[in-house]
């Protein structure tokens, strides 16, 4: 039975990747940041399990992670954690590096030093690192061009990640994963809380929802499709930097269309800029509205990503499409 090591395991990505693993009869074991009221929502369906088990370690102590990998010598390990909100590293620049640049560089350290030389490692990486690009859709030799704290520190680390992997042979691997969403993604992200506001609204229980960027454009796919590409990496003889991404483009702004209409609301919108409203076509209310909070100061207009080698070497596609993105989310909300 191979043991896998996932750190941020209590997010989206964490919680998809320990079902698809224990259903691979893996041996799980997730590093769990230190809370005084754990959020485990996403896993409190594998708590308890047979081979499913969580161990407290902050991503940014290098004397934990040194022990527990000692202790546990796993045949892989996933670094999903890490401050993954681009808005809210703005605002924490230090934090966001010490977590997403520095702590990448602590396991690697880890794996290096304790000679793990089966141990397969994989790197959460971002299409933000792209920025805004000279060039659509995106791929593997794609220049990275930051455009926040954020994309700047998961640069850093991808960059690592290929200096380890040249330089001490360690297998390790990056996926350039595109937005992907999910019912359980974190309601701070735009995805959830459009959803939310959308279920709230046709309630009656919310008048209506502000957001930035409605022209933001993203290659928007399932979780649930992208956890899958992180395993078939792992499993591949030689180690390699992959883009997993839908090649398909939609605005935030399409987003909130077809998430109304799943409550059968039509929106209509006007105007452009900080004037843009969506109007209910039926009563002819504004439930939609567009607020300078949420812009970013450097913004990232439209990512798109190639995933033409992944679907070569890998033979991975993504199998949930957008609107059935949309539905499962909606539909998950409903039921909530």
């Amino acid at each position: 039975m191979k043991t896998a090591l996932i750190t941020g395991i209590t997010g989206q990505d964490g919680a998809y990747l320990s079902e698809f693993l224990l259903d691979k009869n893996y041996r799980v074991i997730g590093l769990q940041q230190p809370s005084a009221t754990p959020n485990t929502q996403n896993i409190d369906h594998l708590i308890g399990t047979d081979y499913f088990e969580t161990v407290v370690c902050d991503i940014t102590d290098s004397n934990a992670i040194f022990r527990i990998l000692k202790n546990i010598n796993p045949d892989e390990i996933y670094n999903l954690a890490g401050q993954s909100h681009v808005g809210l590293s703005f605002d924490l620049p230090d934090y966001t590096a010490q977590v997403n640049a520095i702590g990448t560089v602590r396991l690697l350290e880890a794996i290096r030093i304790l000679d793990l030389k089966n141990t397969r490692f994989y790197q959460a990486s971002t299409s933000e690192i792209f920025g805004n690009a000279d060039h659509s859709p995106q791929n593997e030799d794609t220049p990275l061009n930051p455009a926040s704290p954020y994309a700047a520190a998961k640069a850093y680390a991808h960059h690592m990640v290929k200096i380890y992997r040249e330089s001490y042979g360690l297998h390790a691997s990056c996926g350039i994963l595109f937005n992907h969403e999910s019912p359980i993604r974190g309601a701070e992200f735009v995805t959830r809380k459009i959803t939310k506001a959308v279920v709230k609204i046709h309630k009656g229980d919310q008048k209506n929802l502000a957001l930035g960027n409605l022209g933001a454009i993203r290659d928007w796919g399932h979780a649930r499709d992208y956890v899958r590409g992180m395993w078939m990496m792992l499993q591949q003889d030689i180690a390699d930097d992959y883009v997993l991404a839908t090649g398909e483009q939609h605005s935030v702004r399409d987003f909130v269309i077809q998430a109304f209409k799943h409550v059968d609301i039509n929106i209509i919108f006007e105007d452009d800029g900080l004037d843009e409203i969506g109007i209910n076509s039926k009563t002819g209310k504004k439930i939609v509205t567009v607020s300078p909070e949420f812009y970013r100061p450097n913004d990232v207009h439209s990512l798109c990503g190639d995933a033409t080698k992944a679907e070569n070497i890998l033979k991975w596609k993504p199998e949930i499409s957008f609107s059935e993105l949309i539905k499962d989310m909606m539909d998950a909300e409903i039921n909530a």
